[in-house]
């Protein structure tokens, strides 16, 4: 296993760290926006899923009891 001391070590991250393409504030707006859209209408779907299971339950379970 190779071995650096830590000041190789730090000015290696310091230029991997340069070598990063951060976001604008739009791009993380939109993005963050994206991501509000998509969780609320997997959120509705689900809720809606979980509806129809569980009403098919209910009518199978009460067709079937006293």
């Amino acid at each position: 296993m190779a071995t650096t001391n830590p000041f190789q070590f730090i000015q290696q991250v310091r230029t991997e760290v340069g070598k990063i393409a951060w976001p604008g504030q739009r791009e993380v707006l939109v993005t963050s926006a994206m991501v509000l859209v998509m969780s609320t209408i997997t959120a509705i779907f689900f809720f809606f899923v979980d509806w129809a299971i569980r009403s098919g339950l209910s009518f199978t379970l009460n067709s079937f009891g006293s």
